[in-house]
C-alpha cells in the first residue's frame, strides 16, 4: 500500500516541504531513495527497535522509501517519526486517512522516546506557509513551534502517544504558547553603573549602540575593554517580533536554542576566542551550519585580542560587514545566513602592551608596534566606524565611592535616537539604522553644510582617509545629530565623529 506523508528539512534558516512516500512490496529488502545521508539510513535500526516496544515491526517484505525532492539533501534524524507512522501506515497498522493533513518530524530512541531535533521554528513557518495547520513533534519542541499561529501543534513524549493518537484525533488538544523567554524586566548582570570612569569610551559606545556602528576599542591590559564590550548589549535596544523570530531560527537551525526559552528576546552576545576556524565563524561544513557571526545576529560580536586571531579568519568577515549577510558556496550547496551584528573588538596596542600608556613605558621598538597592527588589514579597519583608544582609570576613580550612569539611563537615549531612524527609513525597505546606510541614502538624508564639508576636507586630507572612511564618518556624525536631536547634521558632529578615527592617524603606525 502506497502512504504519503510529509516532513521538513531547513536550507540555510530557511525550510522546505519534504514529501516521504512509503511502499510495501514483495521481497524483503529495506530501501531509502531522494538522497538521504548516512543518519537516515541508519534510522531503519531505531524505527525498528521503536516499532517492536508498542508490538508493532518492520514488515519482512519489500520497503522502499522515497523522499521528495530528490534534488534536495536530506540529513539528521529529524525523519525517524515519520518513516515510522509511514511504515504503520502502509503495512496497514495505522489508519492512513487524515496522515496527509500533518507535517510529521521527530526522532526516535530505541526505546521509542521521542527526541527533540533542530530547525523546529522554520520548518513550522514554512509549513504554515504551505498550507499545513497541524504538526506532530516531540514534546521539547511544541513550544517553539507554537509560536507560530495558526499552527495546530501536537508534542508528544513516545511515539505509543503518536500511534495513540492518530487512531484517536480528537484525544489530545493541541499545545498553546507558553512564553519562556527572558523579558525586558531581568536584569543583565553587566551594567555601565559598575564602570568607573571612562566617560569617553562610554559615550562612544553609546552612539555605537544608537546607530549600530562597529567598534575597535585599543588599550593596555587591564584598561576596562572587556568590561566595557560585555555591557554594550545592555544599552541596545529591545529586539522587535521579527528581530527575535529570525534570531530564534537561526539559534534552532544551530540546535543552540536555549532548553528553558521558546523565543530569543535578548540580543545575543557571542564571544569566540581567538583560535576559532574560518568556517566556525561565517559558517558551513560538510552539513551546513550557522556561524558564530550568524548566532550574533542582532546582536554583538566580540573578538578579544583581535591581533590574535588569523588572518584568514579575520578576512572572512569583509564581506558580512560590509552586505549584512553571509554566503557559503560549495561545490554541493549555496546557503545564505544573516549577518546583521554589531562588530566589537578590542586589542592591545603593541605587543607588550604599552605603547601610549601614562605611566608605564613600552618596550618595542617602532618596526615591532607597526608588524603588531598590520596584523590588521586596512580593508578590515575602513569597515569599523568607531576607533577607540582606551587609557587604564586613575587609581583615584577606582577608589572613588560614587555610582556611574547606569545602563538603563543610558539605553533610553538610545532608543529615542532609533526611533529618529526608524520614523527615517520608514520607506527603505531592509535599512533600520544609520550605519545600514547605502551611498544613495547618505546622499538623501546627510547633507552638510560649507562649514562642515570644509572640516571634513580637511581631516581626509590630513589622515588620508579613504571613501569608504569617509562614509563611516558621516554616517556616525548624522548618529551623532539624533542623540542630540538635531535634524540637520553640524560642525560639531563631524568634529566628534572624525576623533573616532584614531587608528588611521600616522602615530599609530598604519601608514
Amino acid at each position: 500500500m502506497l502512504i504519503k506523508l510529509f516532513s521538513g528539512a531547513v536550507n540555510g534558516i530557511e525550510a522546505v516541504t519534504i514529501t516521504i512516500e512509503v511502499n510495501i512490496l514483495n521481497g524483503a529488502k529495506f530501501i531509502i531513495v531522494g538522497l538521504p545521508d548516512n543518519a537516515i539510513k541508519e534510522s531503519q535500526q531505531r524505527v525498528d527497535s521503536a516499532l517492536r516496544e508498542i508490538g508493532a515491526r518492520i514488515p519482512g517484505k519489500r520497503v522502499i522509501i522515497n523522499m521528495a525532492p530528490a534534488d534536495i539533501k536530506k540529513e539528521g534524524s529529524a525523519y525517524d517519526l515519520p518513516l515510522a507512522i509511514g511504515i504503520l501506515a502502509a503495512n496497514e497498522q495505522l489508519p492512513a486517512e487524515g496522515l496527509e493533513k500533518f507535517v510529521i518530524l521527530g526522532e526516535l530512541s530505541l526505546d521509542g522516546t521521542l527526541q527533540a531535533v533542530k530547525g523546529v521554528l522554520p520548518i513550522a513557518i514554512n509549513a504554515l506557509e504551505a498550507g499545513f495547520h497541524k504538526i506532530i513533534l516531540p514534546f521539547a519542541n511544541a513550544n517553539e513551534a507554537a509560536i507560530v499561529k495558526g499552527m495546530e501543534v501536537y508534542g508528544f513524549h513516545h511515539i505509543r502517544e503518536v500511534v495513540d493518537f492518530i487512531q484517536h484525533p480528537q484525544s489530545v488538544s493541541p499545545s498553546a504558547y507558553i512564553p519562556r523567554a527572558n523579558t525586558e524586566e531581568e536584569e543583565s548582570p553587566f551594567d555601565f553603573k559598575d564602570v568607573k570612569g571612562q566617560e569617553s569610551v562610554k559615550r562612544a559606545l553609546e552612539i555605537a549602540a544608537a546607530g549600530m556602528h562597529n567598534v575597535l576599542m585599543v588599550g593596555a591590559p587591564g584598561s576596562g575593554k572587556t568590561m566595557l564590550a560585555r555591557r554594550l548589549p545592555g544599552i541596545l535596544p529591545p529586539m522587535t517580533l521579527e528581530e527575535s523570530l529570525e534570531t530564534t531560527k537561526i539559534h534552532s537551525v544551530a540546535g543552540k536554542l536555549p532548553g528553558h526559552c521558546s523565543l530569543i528576546t535578548t540580543r545575543p552576545f557571542r564571544a569566540p576566542h581567538h583560535t576559532i576556524s574560518d568556517i566556525a565563524l561565517t559558517g558551513g561544513g560538510a552539513f551546513p551550519r550557522p556561524g558564530e557571526i550568524s548566532l550574533a545576529n542582532n546582536g554583538v560580536l566580540f573578538l578579544d585580542e583581535l591581533t590574535e586571531f588569523p588572518r584568514n579568519v579575520l578576512e572572512t568577515m569583509r564581506q558580512p560587514l560590509e552586505d549584512r549577510k553571509i554566503t557559503i558556496s560549495r561545490a554541493r550547496y549555496s546557503v545564505d545566513y544573516p549577518a546583521n551584528f554589531m562588530f566589537v573588538a578590542s586589542m592591545n596596542p603593541c605587543p607588550c602592551g604599552y605603547y601610549n600608556h601614562p605611566t608605564k613605558e613600552c618596550t618595542c621598538n617602532s618596526g615591532a608596534i607597526q608588524r603588531y597592527l598590520s596584523k590588521i588589514s586596512g580593508p578590515l579597519l575602513d569597515r569599523i566606524d568607531i576607533h577607540l583608544e582606551v587609557v587604564p582609570v586613575d587609581l583615584d576613580k577606582i577608589t572613588g565611592q560614587y555610582e556611574a550612569e547606569p545602563s538603563r539611563a543610558i539605553r533610553q537615549r538610545v532608543i529615542a535616537a532609533r526611533d529618529i531612524q526608524t520614523l527615517r527609513f520608514k520607506n527603505d525597505p531592509g535599512i533600520h539604522c544609520n550605519a545600514q546606510m547605502t551611498p544613495q541614502l547618505i546622499k538623501k538624508y546627510c547633507p552638510l553644510d560649507a562649514a562642515s564639508i570644509s572640516l571634513l576636507k580637511a581631516a581626509m586630507q590630513k589622515f588620508n582617509l579613504s571613501a569608504r572612511a569617509y562614509d563611516r564618518i558621516i554616517k556616525l556624525s548624522r548618529t551623532i545629530a539624533d542623540l542630540a536631536n538635531s535634524p540637520a547634521i553640524l560642525p560639531q558632529h563631524i568634529a566628534e565623529a572624525i576623533q573616532y578615527r584614531a587608528l588611521d592617524r600616522e602615530s599609530w603606525g598604519f601608514h
